[in-house]
Formats: structure tokens, sequence, C-alpha cells
């Protein structure tokens, strides 16, 4: 998609023949950024970037100001200040973030019933439904719009079109403070001027390989022989690009969005060799992915480990087992048999991270247990430190494993001593230059 730097901009101003666009795409303005000026109206119409200032650190939003300077989402903050010195560089806070989404998402709701939420700054509408009773396309997101505005003081941007992938795409071509709706009998005229960065999955890898054989705008990619496609990018890609290029794109708005992992990951303020303290943030990692399946009722089958090296190269093994689970102890141990077998014990490593996938409904305690449970103690003690922590707050308990006075003797906490956890509650031994408790970039 665009990089939303408010370069090439379009927008309807006028009411048109919208009521074959009835699928909407709300995507908030630099929204993590934006919440911050709130409380910083000074620096409104300044570079302003949202991240820690840390070499380390990465860019977790740009005002417009910034991104005309090449700043991005996700970039790491030492690139962004050296294309932006004069950059004003905020903290980020999650809270914040979370309670101007919920009042967002609310007002989203009161439009239609058929809202798909796609993180905690976009979603999509389905009007279809709204429009004889709130009006056209047009007057719908104009509301919208100004509604979002008067009640939280922050912009949104919406593209309304017939399918889910052109309002996306419009809603990033209007931004920012735009709307631009897209009759179905336009969306090839839209479409296909625009370049193959617009296309939904294509990323600088495919857009190099697309590139390489002459396909420079979505036009190009429609008319490319299909199996030039499929030998480029693969049968499943390659037919997905020649369908979007198209303006075919079948997927409805959905109301439940499943979700497919959970992940916690953290990036060291310094490059760490030492495979005690990997293991030591591996089990803390575990944990937290452990209380948030137990939270929201669900259990994994496939346990992720993911590590970075000083050179910025990202190592990626799995582990699928044979039975679904939601405690952080086996989580645990299951990611470090992946990290062992990797070889890295010994590299400088600058991001280690630990993800659950293949989720199904239902905690890992009623699932196939049969006659007995190998994990019972480790359940019963995860259970306790749930109860605890909801009624005292996380900060208060934390297994006496993270603590570093370790020293592997049996009950001593060392991670892989095979005890559960005891001891009193002790300090995060590393502590993460990007929260992970809200949801990633915009």
């Amino acid at each position: 998609m665009s990089k939303q730097d408010g370069s090439g901009r379009l927008v309807t101003t006028v009411p048109t023949d919208d009521a074959t666009a009835p699928i909407l795409h709300v995507d908030m303005d630099a929204f993590f950024a934006s919440v911050e000026l709130l409380d910083r109206p000074d620096l409104r119409g300044l570079p302003v970037v949202i991240g820690h200032r840390s070499d380390r650190s990465v860019v977790t939003a740009a005002t417009y100001e910034a991104r005309k300077y090449g700043v991005n989402s996700a970039m790491p903050m030492a690139i962004a200040l050296r294309r932006c010195p004069q950059a004003i560089v905020l903290e980020p806070h999650g809270e914040k973030y979370r309670h101007y989404s919920s009042i967002v998402m609310s007002m989203f709701d009161d439009v239609t019933p058929m809202v798909e939420r796609l993180g905690i700054d976009e979603a999509f509408l389905d009007v279809s439904g709204s429009i004889r009773l709130l009006g056209s396309v047009f007057d719908i997101a104009t509301e919208l719009r100004r509604r979002v505005h008067a009640e939280t003081g922050l912009h949104c941007s919406i593209g309304a079109a017939s399918t889910k992938f052109v309002a996306k795409l419009a809603s990033s071509v209007a931004k920012p403070d735009g709307l631009l709706i897209v009759p179905h009998e336009a969306t090839l005229a839209f479409l296909h001027p625009r370049p193959i960065s617009g296309l939904w999955g294509v990323g600088g890898k495919t857009e190099e390989t697309l590139l390489n054989l002459g396909l420079r705008t979505i036009g190009d990619v429609a008319n490319a022989p299909l199996d030039t496609l499929v030998r480029a990018v693969g049968p499943a890609g390659g037919a997905k690009l020649h369908s979007l290029a198209w303006g075919r794109d079948p997927r409805s708005v959905t109301t439940t969005a499943e979700e497919k992992s959970v992940g916690h990951e953290v990036t060291f303020s310094t490059d760490v060799t030492d495979p005690v303290e990997i293991r030591r943030e591996l089990l803390r990692l575990s944990d937290k992915v452990g209380v948030r399946l137990r939270a929201a009722g669900m259990s994994g089958r496939t346990v992720v480990l993911k590590l970075r090296t000083t050179d910025f190269a990202t190592i990626t093994r799995s582990k699928t087992l044979a039975e679904p689970t939601d405690l952080g102890r086996r989580i645990y141990d299951e990611v470090r048999a992946v990290y062992e077998a990797t070889g890295k014990q010994h590299e400088r490593i600058r991001l280690v991270g630990v993800r659950v996938e293949q989720l199904v409904p239902g905690g890992g305690g009623g699932l196939s247990l049969g006659l007995w449970d190998d994990d019972a103690d480790w359940r019963e003690a995860e259970s306790t430190m749930d109860a605890l922590q909801a009624r005292f707050g996380a900060a208060m308990l934390t297994p006496a494993s993270l603590l570093r006075q370790g020293t592997g003797r049996p009950g001593s906490g060392r991670p892989g001593s095979g005890r559960p956890p005891r001891g009193r509650p002790g300090p995060s031994p590393v502590e993460p230059s990007v929260d992970p408790g809200y949801s990633g970039v915009e």
C-alpha cells in the first residue's frame, strides 16, 4: 500500500452515485501521533515521531510532516532521526490509544452492526443496510468523519468501494482527512494507473520481482499473462494478484475477528550474547503469552521462536505440539528447545520473540487430558498466579525463575530447573524498547 504521506491525494467532495460502493474502510490518520498531539497542540504542524529515543528503538508512528522526510512506522529510530534530525520524539502511551480507539469504534457500531475491526485504528464497515435510514454512502461517510473529529479531536480518512481491497486502497489515497468513493463502474479506471505497491500483499521483495518483469502499474499486472505471475510469485500469489488487479475480491465484511496468534517480543537495549539471559527472557515472554491465552479462553498448538541477530537477520523456528496449550511453562519448555536447536546460543541477539499459533477455543486444561495431566502442577500454579494478579496487579507477582539470583540448583528458579515458581516477586530483567502491550505500529 502507499506510504500515506499525503502525496497524490484524491478525494470526493460532492455527492456521487455511490449505491454500488457500500463497503467503507475507515482509517485514523497518524493515530498514535494524533492522540499524543491532543496533549501537545503546540507541536501541530511539526515533524513529530512517536517512539523511544534510542538507537535500538523503532518508530511507532509519525506525523505527515515527518513522513515527508521519508520517516515511516517500523523504521529504526536511528534512521528516522538521520532522515529528519529536527524531528520531535514523544514517548508512546498505549492506554491513551486504547481509550480513543474504543470511543471511535463505538461510533462505527452506531452506523452499522457490520463492523470488522482490523486493529486499534481501522475497520471495515458494510453500510448496505444503513442507507435507507442514514442516507447515501457519501452522507454516511461525511457525517462519520465529522463526528469523529467533533467528539475526539482526531481525523480519519475513509475509502468507499464495492470491495474491501478497493475501499482500503481508496482510504490510503484519500489521506490525510479525506473521503474517496469509487463506484463499481469506476473501479478499473481507479486501479489500473496506480503503482503495483498499491496491490494488497505486495511488499518490497514482491514489488522488486514485478518491477524486474517490467510491471509498474496495477494495470500492467492485470494485463500480464497469468502464468507469468505464477512463475514469479507462485500459484497462490499469482492468482491473488491477478484477481485483485481486476478489482475482484469476494471477501465480505465479517463482524468477528478470529485471532490467529498471540505473541510478544522485545528488542534489547544492547545486544545479548549470554544464553542464560536469552532463556530468562524466553520464560518471561512465554509467561505473558500464556496469560493472554488464558484470558482469551484460547490455547494454541504451534509455538514459534523469533530471533534477530545484530546484523538484522531474522530467524523464525516453530514446533507443533501434540496437544494445544495455554500454559506459559509448557510454551517456554518448547520454545527453549527450539532455541537450543538453532545453534545461535553465542551469537549477538538484538531481539527475541515468542508466539503461539493455530489457536483453538478453550483452555489447555480441558482438551484431551485423558486420565492424567502432565502439566497439572504448573496448571495449578499458573491459575493461582492469574487469580493473584487479577486481584493485586500483574506487577506484584512474577515467577521466581525470572529473578537474577538463580544458581541452577534445584528450586533456585533458574529457567529449566523443572520446579514450580516459588519465592518473592522480582523485577523483569530486561525492559523492552517498544511496549508490546498494544498492537504494534500504524
